[in-house]
């Protein structure tokens, strides 16, 4: 399989579709290999979010919302 040929297919497709195509790999990769090991700075960002989530458990966004919001971009 060559790759570009790959990359070349798949930018002619939707934003949805690539998104949905990216969300197919991270889970095949997870599936296979299990997650990564978090870096120090990651696990203090996923720790700031949830204490922010406590905090305010009402400020939240859908997954409808989030996706609106960045096709508004």
């Amino acid at each position: 399989m060559d790759i570009a040929e790959t990359l070349e297919g798949i930018m002619a497709l939707s934003v949805e579709e690539r998104i949905q195509i990216v969300q197919a790999i991270l889970e095949s990769i997870a599936g296979e290999k299990g997650y990564p090991e978090l870096t120090s700075e990651l696990q203090q960002e996923l720790d700031r979010r949830a204490r922010a989530y406590d905090a305010n458990p009402e400020d939240v966004m859908t997954r409808e919302e989030m996706r609106a919001s960045i096709r508004r971009r």
